[in-house]
């Protein structure tokens, strides 16, 4: 396996595959990605283990939605059981993807602890489905200070984890070496990364403020609250379309991992 530094326009190259190859199969990639959020959702009600379930079940869910982009990447229909391509494998590729689970499990639920340290818990309680949003509560400086501390400290937990999946499972890397690889990587192609993270920032932002004027031109209140559950659906989905593109250009090897 070689590491590859590529230049920073190859970030925008991401973005473009990764919403053509949603393209090539719309419906199907959009009710994967439905099927990864619902079933997230499910398992998080389950009493006191299901958020934490839910966190450790995650890198194996992007890898799926990773997968299923491969596969219309070869040309070919990705059926829902290749959500679950991260235990379709051997006894040590499955130990090795819930130990990056647990571990990610772990790190999340420090990210939240170390905010309820500056709010008292409300932007953990919000995030994780069991706070009401209330606008007073928004408006708390203690409140958008652990918000902006959690972001901090989200960004760095996701470059380690952005490709250990994918290297774990796709290439046999230890799971140890894995988040080493994936952490350098991202840090040796950050200008990439940065305008990847940009161009998704404009896009999502340019939809949802598209999605409000049309609303308002056709005096439609309630138009951008109708169009907006699809619209951030479809480009959901082509985020994490675009993110197998980023872990190919970044790795190369002579074997690739069914």
């Amino acid at each position: 396996m070689k590491l590859n530094v590529v230049p920073a326009k190859t970030g925008s190259l991401w973005v473009r595959q990764g919403i053509r190859a949603f393209w090539r199969q719309p419906l199907a990639l959009t009710g994967l990605f439905f099927m990864f959020m619902a079933s997230m959702s499910i398992l998080s009600l389950v009493p006191m283990l299901g958020e934490f379930l839910a966190l450790m079940l995650l890198p194996a869910a992007t890898l799926g939605l990773m997968a299923a982009t491969r596969e219309v990447d070869l040309g070919k229909f990705p059926m829902p059981f290749i959500l679950a391509a991260g235990f379709r494998t051997t006894s040590d590729g499955k130990r090795n993807m819930l130990m990056l689970g647990l571990i990610y499990a772990l790190c999340f639920v420090g990210v939240m602890g170390l905010s309820t340290l500056v709010d008292g818990g409300d932007f953990a309680k919000l995030y994780l489905g069991g706070g009401s949003l209330e606008m007073d509560t928004l408006m708390k400086p203690e409140f958008q200070n652990a918000m902006w501390l959690s972001m901090m400290l989200y960004l760095p937990l996701s470059l380690v984890f952005w490709h250990a999946p994918a290297l774990t499972h796709w290439h046999g890397v230890p799971v140890a070496k894995s988040l080493f690889f994936s952490t350098v990587a991202c840090l040796s192609n950050w200008r990439a990364f940065l305008v990847f993270g940009l161009m998704w920032s404009f896009i999502f932002l340019g939809t949802m403020l598209a999605l409000t004027l049309i609303g308002s031109v056709l005096g439609d209140g309630e138009f951008a609250a109708m169009a907006m559950l699809p619209a951030m659906l479809m480009l959901a989905s082509m985020f994490f379309c675009s993110t197998y593109y980023s872990f190919k250009d970044c790795f190369t090897s002579d074997t690739i991992y069914a």
